[in-house]
């Protein structure tokens, strides 16, 4: 909102107003203030969730300090979702149709968390919100997204192939408008030369249909990948700032893939799809980063507060929608590394007991338990030291996802 503002008084050359125009100035903006609302208001979100007797109720799963976390505060995935939104809507240009998409998936999935963790708290049913409904609310959102993505004329992209192109030529290319009709869906893929690829490859069989099939492929890819991430993000929050680190960690990347690909010098020198209108994500992945960063101060070991599946939702299903836009979702499996490991050791743990089960009569383990984080806790290793562990390889695959730019 303050960004039409100052686009108003810098237009009537009131002084200082053309700062605004600078989305550095105006990412960090959006990092300040959502540490200030995150730590501000959240000890008193904290605080009211503590009268209202909305505490973790805890299983016996013979886990060392599991009985030290009841009664602690969930549903403080409230803190960080007013995080992002409070600066985002002040300082970012909210008509930006990725603004737009990320606003939304904020709120659908905040919505669909929040109703898991009043069920769980508020009704007593430990079960939460029933699994086919989670999964119906995902996939509206992916139909949204990907319909959204493909047929809006306000979604681009330009290629730049080692050209030189003079500064006030990108402007003008930038400017133009180009239908989506003669934009092929295409993406990135790591380590391969030409570092894209094109949906439409999948439906070659289709001859002169695939370009009415590829749109269909998309969305259901779209789907697949929200659902997998957001599920994932929610299995990865099972220790004291393990989700909430790693959010940060795949956040600050995304920003920077938002900030190469929506500047066209930089997405000229790197040999990227440059994406119109996309620097604006920079906003958003900063007031991502301050709402995580500041939620971490309540929730590191140990938590005096838990963001429950109100928070743990929505940070995945931003990550996926996000890493979407900026063309980096065949990225994901490197960059959110630590949620596709959870959610695997969780898969093979489910699988191989059946198997047993049914070919011995008695079901068998591959892990002391799972998600992952809880195996290494059965093996006695202390929660924050997982926990930093599990942060430090977060960092690692974000060094080697930002190499994957250069890397033909």
């Amino acid at each position: 909102m303050l960004y039409y503002l100052f686009e108003y008084l810098d237009k009537i050359d009131f002084a200082g107003a053309g700062m605004f125009k600078y989305l550095s100035f105006r990412a960090g903006l959006a990092a300040v203030t959502s540490l200030i609302v995150s730590m501000l208001f959240g000890k008193k979100i904290i605080n009211k969730l503590q009268k209202m007797q909305v505490g973790e109720v805890v299983r016996d799963l013979g886990l060392a300090g599991q009985y030290e976390k009841k009664g602690t505060p969930t549903m403080g995935g409230i803190i960080i979702i007013a995080a992002i939104l409070i600066p985002v809507l002040l300082f970012a240009e909210i008509g930006n149709i990725y603004i737009i998409l990320m606003i939304t998936t904020t709120i659908w999935l905040g919505i669909i968390g929040f109703i898991d963790d009043y069920i769980k708290t508020f009704k007593k049913n430990k079960a939460g919100l029933s699994g086919k409904y989670k999964i119906i609310g995902q996939v509206g959102l992916g139909l949204i997204v990907g319909l959204t993505f493909y047929f809006s004329d306000d979604i681009q992209i330009r290629e730049n192939p080692n050209s030189s192109i003079l500064y006030q030529e990108s402007v003008i290319i930038a400017n133009q408008h180009t239908s989506n009709e003669d934009i092929p869906l295409k993406t990135t893929i790591p380590f391969l030369k030409n570092n894209e690829f094109n949906y439409e490859t999948l439906v070659e069989f289709m001859g002169d249909y695939k370009k009415d099939a590829a749109w269909i492929v998309f969305v259901i890819f779209v789907i697949i990948i929200i659902t997998a991430v957001s599920n994932g993000a929610n299995l990865t929050d099972g220790l004291d700032g393990l989700a909430t680190g790693t959010s940060s960690i795949i956040g600050a990347t995304l920003g920077i893939f938002a900030y190469v690909s929506g500047n066209i010098i930089f997405a000229d020198y790197l040999n990227i799809m440059y994406i119109p209108k996309i620097g604006e994500l920079v906003v958003f992945a900063s007031a991502f980063m301050g709402a995580t960063i500041g939620f971490l101060w309540f929730n590191s070991y140990p938590a005096q507060v838990f963001m429950g599946d109100t928070g743990s939702l929505t940070l995945g299903g931003i990550i996926a929608v996000f890493a979407i836009i900026v063309r980096k979702e065949l990225l994901i499996p490197l960059l959110a590394g630590i949620f596709l490991i959870e959610s695997l050791s969780v898969m093979i743990q489910v699988a191989w007991f059946k198997y047993t089960k049914k070919k011995h009569g008695e079901g068998k383990r591959i892990f002391l338990m799972s998600p992952i984080h809880h195996h290494y806790q059965k093996k006695g290793i202390p929660e924050s030291k997982i926990v930093s562990r599990f942060w430090i390889i977060g960092i690692l695959l974000a060094i080697l996802t930002i190499i994957t730019l250069k890397i033909r």
